[in-house]
């Protein structure tokens, strides 16, 4: 029977998944992967996955996917040694995405919301009933709970979800399903903020952000970055209300630092969050200034899967502790955006339930009620942001990117739910017919020391590698976007998290007037509703111009 998961309501489709023939899932009870139980010397275990290569790893959980090599031993040869080892939980089939071959995990937990009107009693009745254990009680929602299926399920966690939610007293229900989590990503050279000259080139293709400092720089306003580890010890995060309620929802701990000490390169190691929360509210008192320096910052690591409780979690924690802006440059992975042909462009990757609910609660709940406003990168797959359920949810704001010339960045996703565009990296692509950059990408914060994406060497003066010149991706973006939000916020923190979003629309620069294809709405597939302009954005937000706010724009048109 193919497992069947909903991740709305009954009445609402379901999506399938099927079992992969080749791939092998381990958890172990310690929270170790099987190659890092064995140390350096051989034992049974490990011998069994000898020959598999390493596909995907949820440190956290305990949990690895392993692809065996054609011709060799089955899944259902290597299970039964590798289950009766006393350090291994579970091992066996893996579920993916029938369309791209993903690895899609489930962890015999099962997110159950019932309707609002019945009582806890009722609920809990209903839950023993179903023999789940209640782990957490959700905050976010009414009558929402995080529970666990016995030891051993398996799959037919599926078939309880699915019982659960066919009755008249349950709103929501499905397992928790984890993917692999992707990030977005791909003084003087911060040609996103101002115009510029690097190498004796002319950049002229930024937010106006230097100009919108002239009247604010953020303060009073927090900024929440959900990603990974955040180097809060660097010298441009540093002073006695910088760091807000720091957390690792993952660790469940209060420590949001790296849990790394090696590793460059976008996906090799804790390095993403650091840049993308220096993007957002870097000082810019030693080397790298971020759209709202005077910001707090609410670092806030999520090192689980995507479509895990921990994700859920993490909005939940923002909005409780006080943030006004919560940044996300991380989603579904993408398809290669230099491949048009790549299945995984096809892909739609639906927001759960639990993640759904914790969203709407920060939107609507946080701020005393006005609401957090929530951003997300749009992606970096040169492909349509609408069936990304993330980026693509009506309810936050998905931020595309745009390059130093103020064209679309060619990996840029795009689609009906782009809101807007900010300044970030590129690259030139002769098939495309798309032109090199002038500029590496954005120069922001680094972890400090040798850890990070710059080791030391990219810059003379760069303080041993405590700042990188090529962050970029629509991760760049959104953080950017975030910034400027908390700009507006800052002017006139009584705006709602929907009035931000309706200011937003006007405080843009239609870039790229003959390629955009802007239509009567103003709207932009590539873009939005165009590059942001952060003093048009202030200035429409402060409270004595918000009532005339397109007259504002209008002006700042020609500043």
């Amino acid at each position: 029977m193919v497992p069947t998961a909903n991740f709305g309501t009954k009445d609402d489709p379901g999506f399938e998944l099927e079992q992969s023939p080749d791939l092998i899932v381990v958890r172990t009870h310690s929270g170790r992967g099987i190659r890092r139980q064995s140390g350096s010397v051989r034992t049974p275990l490990s011998g069994e996955l000898d020959d598999a290569t390493l596909v995907q790893a949820y440190p956290e959980a305990g949990v690895e996917v392993y692809r065996l090599p054609a011709g060799s031993r089955s899944v259902e040869e290597r299970t039964p040694a590798l289950e009766a080892a006393p350090e291994v939980r579970f091992a066996g089939h893996v579920l993916v995405d029938p369309v791209t071959g993903e690895p899609v995990l489930y962890t015999e937990n099962i997110f159950v919301k019932f309707v609002d009107h019945v009582d806890r009693e009722h609920c809990l009745a209903v839950l023993a009933a179903a023999n789940l254990t209640v782990k957490q009680v959700v905050s976010y929602a009414t009558n929402a709970y995080f529970t666990a299926a016995p030891e051993g399920t398996g799959q037919r966690v599926f078939d309880i979800a699915t019982a659960l939610l066919n009755r008249d007293d349950v709103e929501y229900c499905h397992p928790e399903l984890i993917r692999h989590r992707a990030r977005k990503t791909i003084f003087p050279q911060q040609w996103h903020l101002k115009k510029t000259t690097i190498g004796g080139v002319t950049i002229d293709a930024h937010a106006a952000v230097e100009a919108a400092h002239a009247l604010t720089r953020g303060a009073g306003v927090t900024i929440a970055v959900i990603d990974d580890g955040v180097d809060i010890d660097h010298p441009e995060f540093a002073g006695a209300a910088k760091i807000v309620a720091p957390r690792d929802v993952t660790a469940k701990t209060d420590d949001p630092r790296p849990k790394d000490s090696f590793g460059t390169g976008p996906d090799n190691g804790d390095n993403h969050g650091t840049a993308c929360a220096g993007v957002a509210c870097a000082n810019g008192t030693a080397g790298a200034s971020g759209v709202a320096p005077e910001a707090a910052l609410m670092p806030i690591r999520l090192a689980s899967g995507l479509g895990s409780q921990a994700e859920a979690e993490a909005f939940g924690w923002a909005a409780d502790h006080g943030a006004d802006v919560i940044s996300c440059s991380w989603g579904p992975a993408d398809g290669r955006w230099f491949q048009p042909n790549d299945p995984a462009h096809n892909r739609v990757v639906a927001l759960p339930a639990s993640t759904r609910l914790a969203i709407e609660y920060a939107v609507t709940s946080g701020r005393g009620g006005k609401g957090c406003v929530v951003l997300f990168a749009a992606g970096n797959g040169n492909e349509s942001v609408d069936n990304d359920g993330y980026a693509g949810f009506a309810k936050v704001i998905a931020v595309a990117a745009c390059n130093d010339t103020g064209k679309r960045s060619v990996y840029s996703d795009f689609g009906k739910a782009v809101w807007c565009a900010f300044p970030s990296s590129d690259f030139g692509h002769r098939p495309f017919g798309h032109p090199d950059p002038l500029t590496p990408g954005i120069w922001t914060v680094d972890r400090h020391g040798a850890n990070g994406y710059n080791p030391g060497t990219v810059a003379a003066g760069d303080a041993a590698g405590d700042y990188t010149n090529d962050f970029g991706g629509t991760s760049s973006a959104c953080p950017g976007a975030a910034g400027t939000v908390a700009l507006m916020l800052s002017v006139n923190p009584d705006l709602t998290s929907d009035e931000v979003k309706n200011l937003l629309k006007d405080a843009c620069d239609k870039i790229d007037p003959q390629g955009g294809g802007y239509g009567a709405d103003g709207h932009s597939d590539k873009y939005g509703y165009g590059r942001l302009n952060a003093l048009a954005a202030v200035r429409a937000a402060r409270p004595a111009e918000t009532e005339s706010a397109a007259g504002a724009v209008a002006t700042v048109a020609g500043d």
